[in-house]
């Protein structure tokens, strides 16, 4: 072969590469949010499970409790999780609009954090609803949560209805409020 033959061969590699490279960054600029589509996570529609869990201060708890119950909103959270912050201003003004009709509960997760450290911040940062530890994983594993700011909403009958992720949510509110009717 010839040098400038390996030359024209390696010039068209090197240009249908970088067509790929940017074709796939152009999709991924355009694709939906994660919060929007569901890869992962407990299927809408389904029953949502009950797990044993604990309170923030050690006591045994279930989320039998509350499924099929009333209507749910329920965050997997932890007190390092970026997401969660972002997602709090959110869920804080949901719960002033919906807290009468639906129960919020809060899971932290037990990924690099404490039941106390947990604690702490739902005191600090007045976080309404009721909060849970899930110190086993049994509340994440039921739900299949695929990371923390995950959200959960279950309707009355206790079927799940909205699932999402992140910090913008912006399916959350209009899930929230068929919820609670």
């Amino acid at each position: 072969m010839t040098k400038k033959f390996l030359q024209t061969l390696f010039t068209q590699h090197a240009a249908r590469s970088t067509q790929l490279l940017l074709t796939t960054i152009a999709l991924l600029a355009f694709a939906p949010s994660v919060s929007q589509a569901q890869d992962s996570g407990i299927e809408i529609g389904a029953q949502a499970p009950t797990a044993s869990l604990e309170t923030l201060d050690g006591k045994p708890a279930d989320l039998a409790r509350y499924v099929g119950k009333t209507p749910v909103v329920m965050e997997f959270w932890a007190t390092w999780c970026s997401n969660c912050k972002e997602l709090e201003p959110a869920m804080l003004a949901l719960h002033k609009q919906y807290g009468a009709k639906v129960r919020f509960v809060g899971v932290a997760v037990s990924v690099n954090q404490s039941a106390e450290r947990a604690r702490l911040y739902v005191q600090k940062h007045a976080i309404p609803g009721d909060h849970y530890f899930d110190r086993r994983g049994n509340a994440s594993g039921a739900y299949d949560v695929p990371a923390t700011s995950y959200v959960v909403v279950i309707d009355r009958a206790g079927k799940v209805v909205y699932t999402g992720l992140g910090g913008r949510q912006p399916g959350l509110e209009a899930a929230v409020r068929k919820a609670a009717q």
